[in-house]
């Protein structure tokens, strides 16, 4: 029975890994299309094939991959023993995906802000604000990996 777990175990961790993978995928291109659709809107440029881009990443890839993400990531927490056993790099592991969660409620509500023909903010504030997933992905991969706490 125990090995049984474990390949389970092991199936729901490797999904939940690829589901990661292609919402940070989504997480680091869209704020770069963004930067574009900026760019385009202050030079006066066609920037329509940006609207299609950034709805179809974000409802074909990005949503349905966090809610994946999600759901295997809460059943790998239920598992038996897990949550008797919580250690800090965990907690912080999981405050940074609740903040990733909500930067893509802000890329999410951003999308709907560009329809409208402005650009909600500067091309510059969406190159800075692109490195917000990776140097989060690197703390949650060394938090998972080396667990320094």
């Amino acid at each position: 029975m125990r090995e049984l777990l474990l390949d389970y175990d092991r199936w729901i961790l490797a999904f939940h890994l690829i589901s990661v993978m292609f919402w940070m995928a989504g997480m680091y291109y869209l704020p770069r299309l963004f930067v574009y659709h900026a760019e385009a809107i202050e030079n006066d440029q066609p920037y329509a094939v940006f609207e299609k881009m950034e709805h179809n990443l974000m409802r074909i890839i990005m949503n349905p991959a966090m809610i994946v993400s999600w759901v295997l990531g809460l059943a790998l927490i239920a598992r038996s023993g897990f949550l008797e056993n919580l250690e800090i790099w965990f907690i912080v592991k999981f405050l940074l995906v609740v903040m990733l969660s909500g930067y893509h409620g802000f890329l999410s509500a951003t999308r709907k802000k560009f329809i409208g023909g402005q650009a909600p903010r500067s091309s510059k504030f969406y190159r800075m604000i692109n490195e917000i997933p990776p140097v989060f992905t690197v703390i949650i991969v060394i938090m998972v990996i080396v667990k320094p706490f």
